[in-house]
C-alpha cells in the first residue's frame, strides 16, 4: 500500500480524535485526506477494516464510557458532549455496543470492551527502503511495586505479542483499559514458569489492580496475586510510529545484553518481564523483575 494512502488515513484518525466533541462530516475528512469523498471512505475502510462513521461512533462511545466511569456528569450532558442528538439515541447506541445502559454503567462500572484505535502504517514497506535512526540512548530506572493483583488473560503457546494476538485477538487492551481500579496502563507480560499454568502461554496480557480489589472479572480472564517486587525499567528514545517494530527490537536487544549487576542486582527468574504498548512519542518501555545479588 502506498505511503500517500497511509498518511491520508492517519490524518483522518488524528482529525477524528481532535474533533471528538465536534460534528464531523465526510466532506471535512475529504479535505484532510486530500481525496474525493468516495475515495476517502474507500481507503479508510480498506486500511482500518471499519467504515468512517462506525469508527467515529466507536471513538465517541468509548470516550463517553470513560467520562461516565470517572465523573458524575449527567448522561444527557455526556450524550450532547459527544455529539449524540438525544439522550435516547445515545442510550440506544451505548447499550447496543456495550450491553449495558449508560446510567447503570455509571452507577456500577464493569469491565467493557473499549475500542482501541490503532494508527495505520505501511506494513509492506521493503526492508531497507527507509534508513532507521539508531537509538542514541536507553534510559534505566529502578521501580518498586507493592503487593498487588493483576487481571490477566492467558494465551495457549504464545511467547510474544504477535503470537498472542493470533491466539487471543488484539482487542484485549480495550477491556483492560475499562477497569476503573487499574493501577496504571495495561501491560504485556512474559511470566515465569512458576506463574505459568500447564497448557497456557508464557506471554499474557493484563492490568495491575490493588491487592484489595474485589470488583468484576471479565469472562475468560482471571485474577492473580503479584508479590512486592523491584524492576529495572528500560525506556528507549521517541520514534516514528511507522518504525515501531525495528525500534522496539533495538531496545529489546539492548535489554537482553544488559547486565543488572551494574546496580548490584540479578534478574529474578521467579518474577516477570513486562512491556507497555509501544507509543512513538515516549519510546518503547520494558521492565524486568530483579533481586539483590
Amino acid at each position: 500500500m502506498g505511503n500517500e494512502k497511509v498518511n491520508a488515513v492517519k490524518n483522518i484518525q488524528h482529525y477524528v480524535l481532535e474533533n471528538v466533541h465536534n460534528p464531523i462530516t465526510l466532506a471535512d475528512l475529504a479535505k484532510v485526506s486530500h481525496y474525493s469523498l468516495w475515495y476517502t471512505a474507500k481507503i479508510f475502510k480498506e486500511l482500518t477494516g471499519k467504515t468512517i462513521f462506525d469508527y467515529i461512533r466507536l471513538i465517541r462511545l468509548t470516550a463517553a464510557a470513560k467520562e461516565l466511569r470517572d465523573t458524575k456528569s449527567r448522561v444527557i450532558d455526556v450524550a450532547f458532549d459527544f455529539v449524540f442528538d438525544s439522550h435516547e439515541g445515545f442510550t440506544r447506541a451505548f447499550a447496543k455496543e456495550f450491553n449495558i445502559t449508560p446510567k447503570v454503567y455509571q452507577t456500577s462500572p464493569i469491565p467493557l470492551q473499549y475500542f482501541t484505535p490503532y494508527y495505520v502504517m505501511d506494513r509492506n514497506m521493503k526492508k531497507g527502503e527507509k534508513k532507521m535512526k539508531e537509538i542514541k540512548a536507553v534510559f534505566i530506572q529502578i521501580l518498586e511495586r507493592p503487593k498487588r493483583k493483576a487481571i490477566i488473560k492467558r494465551g495457549i503457546k504464545a511467547t510474544e505479542y504477535f503470537e498472542y494476538c493470533e491466539e487471543v485477538g488484539c482487542d484485549i487492551w480495550g477491556v483492560l483499559c475499562s477497569i476503573k481500579e487499574a493501577i496504571g496502563e495495561p501491560i504485556g507480560m512474559w511470566i515465569s514458569k512458576k506463574m505459568q499454568k500447564e497448557g497456557t502461554s508464557l506471554y499474557i496480557q493484563g492490568v495491575e489492580v490493588p491487592y484489595e480489589y474485589n470488583g468484576a472479572i471479565p469472562d475468560g480472564y482471571e485474577i492473580i496475586e503479584l508479590p512486592a517486587a523491584k524492576f529495572l525499567v528500560f525506556q528507549g528514545e521517541p520514534y516514528d510510529d511507522e518504525n515501531f517494530e525495528e525500534e522496539v527490537r533495538n531496545v529489546m536487544d539492548f535489554v537482553t545484553k544488559y547486565n543488572p549487576a551494574v546496580y548490584g542486582f540479578e534478574y529474578d527468574e521467579d518474577g516477570y518481564r513486562f512491556q507497555y504498548a509501544p507509543e512513538g512519542y515516549r519510546g518503547y518501555i520494558e521492565g524486568r523483575a530483579i533481586k539483590q545479588k
